[in-house]
């Protein structure tokens, strides 16, 4: 394995690890996102859909939000994000819109399907050729990994959908 590979394994782990807290909190589903730039994190977040009472609180939004305010611009060009889950379409828009130049995930839309999520059937993939987006994706980071948040949220007490 290449020092790049487990360095974004790092990240990743950062993700899963605000995965876990929001199934505990029971804030929303089984997803995480971390942004970095320059090898450092900027911002991290968890689903919080059911907390903020809003659809549009993925984890993917919050952690832009986070690391725009921080970073003190909606311009996130040199930052890269790790999700558990591959972005839902609202998600990869904002991606492309914040100019993040690469999003990593471990699952795909069709895995959080199978669960259970109203998830839209448009791959990522399909979003960029479509868009014409220059993002740039990498699928299947931890993968195992990312999976067994499933597990773990289909085993929560409490959840909802």
């Amino acid at each position: 394995m290449k020092k790049s590979e487990k360095h974004g394994e790092k990240f990743m782990l950062l993700a899963i690890r605000e995965a876990r807290k929001g199934i505990r909190k029971k804030e929303g589903g089984p997803f995480g996102a971390c942004i970095i730039r320059g090898g450092k994190v900027v911002a991290y977040a968890h689903n919080e859909v059911l907390l903020d009472h809003c659809v549009v609180s993925h984890a993917e939004i919050k952690a832009i939000t986070k690391a725009s305010r921080k970073l003190k611009k909606w311009d996130l060009s040199g930052c890269e994000i790790y999700s558990t889950t591959e972005p839902c379409t609202m998600c990869f828009s904002a991606i492309h819109w914040a100019r993040i130049e690469k999003v990593y995930f471990g699952t795909t839309i069709k895995d959080a399907k199978k669960i259970g999520f109203n998830e839209m059937m448009i791959p990522d993939e399909k979003m960029k050729k479509i868009g014409k987006s220059s993002v740039k994706i990498i699928e299947g980071v931890l993968r195992e990994e990312c999976l067994a948040l499933f597990s773990e949220w289909k085993k929560a007490r409490g959840k909802k959908y």
